[in-house]
């Protein structure tokens, strides 16, 4: 426990007995102890520079401890300063970085990383650094990294960094595919699962994704990409997918159910109808005994299912689903 204000296993064990005992002899606390003699004073000489015990005056080879209240209180405070200054430094270097990169090469953009350990280390710390959210596209062939291996996932969770993932449908075949998803959903992350998935991708707070570059056949391979327009890609990528692969829940007995997709409702396809036939929301609102503004919510509610902008767009998205007849 005291390991963070840098005592070893056998420092802290000594500190305590001192403390328990409040002086003792060096031979009574190696015996105390089961450790030789010699190891003993090492440890209590560890513990004297740490301000943390000290010879008694009285009496000589006599060891005393210091109120644990005074000496770890002012080790602690030494470590908390000391740990502001390694974040002001931090702050200060990402400063720097990003003031660098304003122009950056081409070549600074775009990150290889090569060989099973390296891509492997490259993706947990991707998630490790996450600050907000972890957006992922997985499909049913790990190359380097399997869900079990992966604690980073669960430990930026536990910070409260937000996932959003998409896997492939041969996921929930595979061994252990169904306990990873239901400790991922049991840790509220959103996954939705789809028939294919493009590729992997892991992309963390929107600036910074991982994908891979080989096969299972090859050495595993995979870029990391900086903020750039390429990255701009694969997140636009990532929301493709995600809008149409549908949602996974956590049932009851801790069952995995599929939800079925969204779609609109008899109002909203009345409502599509009369648009698409060249009425004004006013004219549609009239014609269906409703309010402009709900004609107008349900009309947008019906462009963030399909994730266009535009009303045309719409009109192509419903025609190609089959909301409404051509003609």
């Amino acid at each position: 426990m005291l390991g963070a204000i840098g005592l070893d296993e056998r420092q802290e064990s000594a500190y305590r007995a001192l403390v328990a005992l409040g002086a003792a002899e060096v031979t009574d606390l190696a015996h105390r102890l089961a450790l030789p003699e010699p190891d003993t004073e090492r440890a209590l000489r560890r513990l004297e520079s740490q301000g943390l015990a000290a010879q008694s005056s009285a009496r000589t080879g006599r060891w005393v401890a210091a109120p644990p209240g005074v000496a770890l209180g002012a080790l602690l405070t030494q470590q908390r300063h000391e740990l502001e200054q390694a974040e002001l430094a931090a702050a200060l270097l990402a400063e720097e970085y990003r003031a660098e990169a304003t122009e950056a090469a081409v070549h600074d953009l775009v990150e290889v990383v090569t060989g099973a350990s390296a891509v492997t280390h490259r993706f947990l710390q991707l998630q490790l650094g996450a600050q907000e959210e972890v957006c992922a596209l997985v499909t049913g062939k790990p190359i380097a990294v399997s869900g079990m291996e992966n604690d980073a996932e669960e430990q930026a969770a536990g910070r409260g960094v937000r996932y959003r993932v998409v896997i492939e449908r041969d996921v929930l075949t595979l061994p252990s595919g169904l306990l990873e998803l239901s400790a991922a959903l049991s840790r509220e992350e959103r996954i939705r699962v789809a028939d294919r998935v493009p590729t992997k991708l892991v992309v963390a707070d929107g600036n910074l994704a991982m994908v891979p570059l080989t096969g299972r056949g090859a050495e595993p391979a995979a870029i990391v990409v900086h903020a750039s327009g390429l990255l701009e890609s694969l997140m636009g990528l990532f929301e493709s997918v995600w809008r149409d692969a549908l949602p996974l829940r956590l049932g009851a007995g801790a069952q995995i159910t599929e939800d079925e997709a969204p779609g609109p409702d008899v109002m909203d396809l009345e409502i599509l109808s009369l648009l698409l036939a060249g009425m004004t929301d006013a004219s549609v609102a009239k014609q269906l005994d409703l309010g402009l503004r709900t004609v107008q919510r349900r009309v947008k509610g019906l462009m963030e299912l399909t994730g266009v902008t535009t009303r045309l767009q719409l009109g192509w998205h419903a025609y190609e689903k089959g909301w409404v007849a051509r003609g």
